[in-house]
């Protein structure tokens, strides 16, 4: 039978706190015990220092009787504070008026009156004076292990709480040699003994100034979460001509339980320049709560952070509907990890597929149907036109169908501006789905029938590091070491982070289905066809976008990774709109959505129209695709060879649809295209 052997690693772990706290104690007593007979010779100097001896071990006892109800004997003195010099402060005074007591007990004479103040006092000033001096030995030690120098760029009260995490650290990955804060007028001060050195804007002069032997910092940290957009690109900016790495310090109440300070690189959603966005959690929750969901296209980008978003709210069933398997598993999995008491459904199915649509629909019956899946890559579309139009065009409308069908409560259908003063099939092809889902909730609306399906659609532009976007391919060419390749110098566009927009979407859901309400300017705007439009911000130039990647890798554009400009690609144009021309945009009663009224179509004549583009799709007769899509949507300029337009393009004034367009040859078709 083998012997037992006691885990000695265990026994010792368990007796560390115990010898740490007699450590404490031992300390203390010592402290204690040299406190009296100091006290008592500052409170009388012609009375002798050590006389009697035994007052050494009365100031020890009463000192460790007077400790344990304030629990100064559990202090950790390297994080001694404010809050454990009060302790030692009460232990203080009730040590002295203890040993007052027992002097008066035994019959020793105080030495005088202010003896028990005195005493007091000169205990406060060795106990808490002795930990203070280990705290700034043991920060001193540790800024002079750390070879790397950084300044601090963010707000006081951020850069107090990295301060502090940085002197916990056991081996510190940096020292800080200063701190540059948005507040004005606070240069000179100091915040733990690192200087102020001035207001981020003028990180610039701060930096020429600086002596190299002693405060150059090797990196700059941005300390402050809110810290982004502008400002922080010009920080990007300088940091790029001094040859420094801009970092982010971790966000402090995420530290690992090892307080390891781990420095993480800026990430380029953090370049955005956009105000947080107060949502209509409550509404999304009514909205959501035990309902049957349906996400088309529930593996890409948008709709697979559909899916996780609308999980946080519990709803009843979850149906995740994509015709890629692999990225159907892939989002299936995550959620079931993520969200394991939310009733999941994966259902492989083509939305291009009428009877198996239809099939699932008979039998899920969804209350709320996202409409995610798009072909949204736009030279893939030129470059497979009647694929494009089949799944934007023929896809949508046979999910709006059989969610009308089937009692579905609201449809919401995903945009884009691309679809705005569209220069790409795929733009068209997504206007084309707009005009459908707009006739389809004008009827819906101007029969007010509580249970007609509502069809909610949201415009908006592109997502930072959404699947085929510019940040992934820019990404694979750095690390490639370049050149990272942009189509023109010009070329502009609106970028928002995924979750930023999902959260808009979702919050345009809300208001797009819920009861019209009386002079509501949003409920007049939807009853006339009107779409949701998210605020976007500014556009922002690509080839800036990808200097700031490079920069953020710590290289530097144009030197270290080149930028190529390869010609604007069949179907693009320079500027992306999120208004018509004739799109007057309106405010909603929600930041960060607006509304847009495009100009509208019947049902009915859309609807032959897209039976005929179904038509030629299915007998792949590109010519008659690209007429009647251009019938369909008149201000179609459709710039297939990739020519540059240096200006906007103008609003084309359009009404309904020409009626005999459905019976027009291609040949007529193109003649009716705007130029």
């Amino acid at each position: 039978m083998a012997t037992q052997c006691p885990d000695t690693r265990l026994s010792a772990d368990r007796l560390r706190p115990v010898n740490r706290i007699a450590v404490n104690m031992m300390l203390d007593g010592g402290l204690g015990a040299l406190s009296a007979p100091l006290a008592r010779w500052l409170a009388d100097p012609h009375g002798g220092l050590l006389h009697p001896l035994w007052f050494l071990a009365g100031g020890a006892i009463t000192f460790l009787l007077s400790s344990l109800p304030f629990r100064v004997p559990l202090q950790y003195w390297r994080f001694s504070g404010v809050g454990d010099l009060l302790g030692i402060a009460g232990a203080s005074f009730a040590s002295a008026a203890l040993f007052a007591l027992g002097l008066h007990l035994t019959g020793f004479p105080i030495p005088t009156p202010t003896f028990p103040v005195i005493h007091g006092l000169v205990l406060l000033v060795c106990m808490g004076g002795a930990r203070i001096v280990y705290r700034v030995s043991y920060r001193r030690a540790t800024r002079r292990q750390a070879s790397s120098q950084v300044i601090l760029i963010g707000s006081d009260n951020a850069a107090d709480l990295l301060i502090r995490a940085v002197e916990r650290d056991p081996d510190p990955p940096f020292r800080i040699a200063g701190i540059l804060t948005q507040g004005r007028g606070q240069a000179g001060r100091r915040i733990h003994g690192v200087p102020i050195l001035g207001h981020v804007d003028t990180l610039d002069a701060v930096l020429s100034r600086l002596r190299p032997d002693t405060l150059v910092p090797h990196r700059l940290v941005v300390t402050d979460a809110d810290f982004r957009g502008e400002d922080l690109a010009a920080v990007l900016e300088v940091a790029e001509r001094r040859g420094l790495v801009v970092q982010r310090a971790p966000v402090l109440t995420d530290l690992a339980p090892a307080n390891r300070l781990e420095l993480r690189p800026v990430a380029i959603e953090d370049l955005l320049n956009r105000p947080q966005v107060t949502l209509d959690h409550e509404g999304m929750a009514a909205l959501l709560r035990g309902r049957t969901v349906m996400v088309t296209g529930a593996g890409g980008s948008i709709g697979s952070e559909l899916t996780r978003q609308i999980a946080q709210y519990a709803p009843g069933r979850l149906l995740l509907l994509d015709h890629g398997e692999f990225a159907l598993w892939q989002i299936d999995l995550e959620l079931s990890e993520r969200f394991p008491a939310v009733r999941r459904e994966t259902i492989l199915a083509d939305i291009r597929d009428r009877e198996r649509i239809e099939q699932v629909f008979a039998r899920h019956r969804p209350e709320l149907v996202f409409h995610a899946a798009a072909l949204k890559h736009v030279p893939m579309v030129e470059a497979n036109p009647c694929e494009g139009m089949l799944t934007n065009v023929i896809g949508t409308r046979i999910v709006a169908d059989a969610a009308a069908r089937h009692g579905a409560r609201a449809l919401v259908m995903i945009s884009t501006d691309k679809a705005v003063n569209p220069s790409s099939l795929m733009g068209a092809s997504k206007r084309a789905a707009e005009m459908y889902c707009q006739a389809l909730d004008v009827l819906a609306r101007a029969g007010d029938a509580p249970d007609a399906m509502r069809c909610v659609t949201v415009r908006f532009g592109n997502v930072l590091g959404s699947t085929g976007s510019v940040v992934p391919v820019f990404r694979r060419q750095l690390e490639r070491g370049g050149p990272l390749t942009v189509t023109h110098p010009d070329m502009q566009r609106y970028f928002m982070t995924v979750s930023e927009a999902v959260g808009l979407v979702l919050q345009a859901s809300v208001r797009g289905t819920i009861r019209a309400r009386a002079g509501s300017g949003t409920d007049a705007l939807l009853r006339g066809g009107g779409i949701f439009v998210l605020d976007m911000g500014k556009p922002v130039k690509i080839v800036d976008l990808a200097r700031q990647m490079i920069r953020l890798a710590g290289l530097r554009p144009d030197r270290d990774v080149p930028i190529r400009f390869t010609g604007l690609r069949p179907g693009e144009k320079l500027f992306e709109e999120l208004f018509h021309g004739r799109e007057a945009p309106a405010p909603t009663e929600h930041p960060g959505l607006r509304m847009a009224t495009p100009r509208m179509v019947d049902r009915d004549q859309v609807g032959r129209t897209i039976d005929r583009l179904e038509a030629a799709c299915h007998d792949d007769d590109v010519p008659a695709v690209l007429a009647l899509i251009a019938g369909l949507v008149p201000e179609f300029v459709h710039n297939a060879t990739g020519t540059v337009r240096e200006t906007r393009p103008h609003s084309t004034d359009v009404g309904t649809i020409d009626a005999d367009i459905t019976g027009a040859d291609a040949t007529d078709a193109e003649r009716t295209m705007p130029t």
